[in-house]
């Protein structure tokens, strides 16, 4: 395999970016497995040169899989290096899940991509990330409340992501390159192709004032199956996730359950009864799994953003506490939110590098010992 040891990545623990890219090539290995996979052997690279009883002994990774494993390594490897070059040829980057470029948000997500193929400017990890989704058969009104959505996070100088489709993502993509603020379209297809092709100039925009991206290898068309795939994106990069308009039934409502999967936070548009594209986020509301939208304080509250707005407002400064007398778990945790003052429980994990349940044992203790308090927008800070 010498031969490909050319390509690497230029981050700051490199690893052979073939392999990274020729991993999920192999037909059934999806994120998940290849985490798995690499868990277990070490590197992606380790996974090529397996044999076949060492692969069968790893969990969850059964027969079939294995058999696919061995049998289309080598087409996969052939593949990777047809995509490095053409990568390298229209400027389009690879992240692997362990590239600092990577969005940090959807890193340690149970299902989040191996690999992702992004071209653009923005930072995938700005401070402030809010996904926007709607119905393709967008209203005035949703129009309308899109567009005012859009300009009252022009003072955070949120990232706008969306999927690019008819209706409320373009909408909102327009907005945003309207306002100033850039804007991801995450597409269920290859980046070469800009589907619907109506959407193909809002595309070049973006790729100035945003960016675009895939999880999908070049030439990967359009279908219907990978649409719920790219929503899984769109959710967990987010801070937010706010349904404008939905039917009963809408696509829409796959972004919203799997924002409120993963924990996230997810805001709907209310709006008449009698509209059948508000029926989607009436019921969202309804059953408690979406907070309503009617103003931009709306947002700002749930993400204890307006705390942002008002320094006057924040705590003063509290003395630096002496952390020999605490468990190095506690530590840990306490010293990040000495540092950093209230921080979301996201950005507590991975500074930590405890897993969530670990986190939330850890967080409860301090709770109850009245040195941390949880605060709205899953932020926790010292007391």
């Amino acid at each position: 395999m010498t031969q490909y040891s050319r390509f690497r990545t230029q981050d700051s623990n490199p690893q052979d970016l073939l392999y990274q890219v020729a991993l999920p090539l192999i037909p059934q290995v999806g994120g998940g497995t290849a985490r798995t996979l690499v868990n277990y052997l070490g590197t992606p690279e380790a996974v090529f040169s397996a044999p076949k009883d060492r692969l069968a002994k790893i969990p969850r990774i059964g027969e079939v899989l294995v058999r696919s494993i061995l049998a289309n390594k080598e087409a996969a490897l052939r593949q990777a290096e047809e995509v490095i070059l053409r990568a390298e040829k229209e400027e389009v980057q690879l992240l692997y899940y362990t590239n600092t470029a990577y969005p940090d948000r959807l890193r340690d997500l149970p299902d989040a991509p191996l690999l992702l193929y992004y071209k653009g400017t923005a930072n995938l990890n700005a401070p402030k990330v809010i996904s926007i989704v709607g119905t393709r058969k967008s209203t005035e009104y949703g129009r309308v409340v899109t567009e005012q959505l859009v300009q009252d996070l022009v003072k955070h100088n949120a990232l706008v992501v969306s999927g690019l489709a008819y209706g409320i993502d373009i909408i909102s993509h327009r907005a945003a390159l309207k306002e100033g603020l850039s804007t991801i379209g995450v597409m269920a297809n290859s980046l070469e192709t800009i589907y619907p092709t109506v959407h193909t100039r809002d595309a070049e925009r973006m790729l100035q004032q945003g960016g675009l991206l895939s999880e999908f290898p070049f030439g990967t068309k359009p279908d219907a199956p990978r649409f719920p795939s790219r929503n899984r994106i769109i959710a967990g990069m987010a801070d937010c996730t706010i349904v404008v308009e939905s039917t009963s039934k809408g696509g829409s409502l796959i972004s919203a359950d799997i924002a409120h999967s993963y924990d996230r936070e997810v805001m709907a548009v209310p709006g008449p009864i009698t509209s059948e594209t508000s029926q989607g986020c009436n019921q969202l509301i309804k059953s408690l799994k979406a907070v309503p939208y009617t103003r931009a304080k709306d947002l700002e509250e749930l993400l204890n953003w307006d705390k942002a707005l008002a320094p006057a407002s924040l705590p003063k400064p509290v003395p630096a506490l002496d952390l020999s007398g605490f468990p190095a778990e506690q530590q840990q945790v306490l010293r990040v939110l000495q540092q950093a003052g209230p921080t979301h429980i996201d950005v507590l994990s991975r500074h930590t590098q405890f897993t969530m349940g670990q986190l939330s044992s850890v967080l409860f203790t301090l709770e109850m010992s009245g040195l941390v308090k949880g605060m709205p927008g899953k932020l926790y800070g010292l007391v």
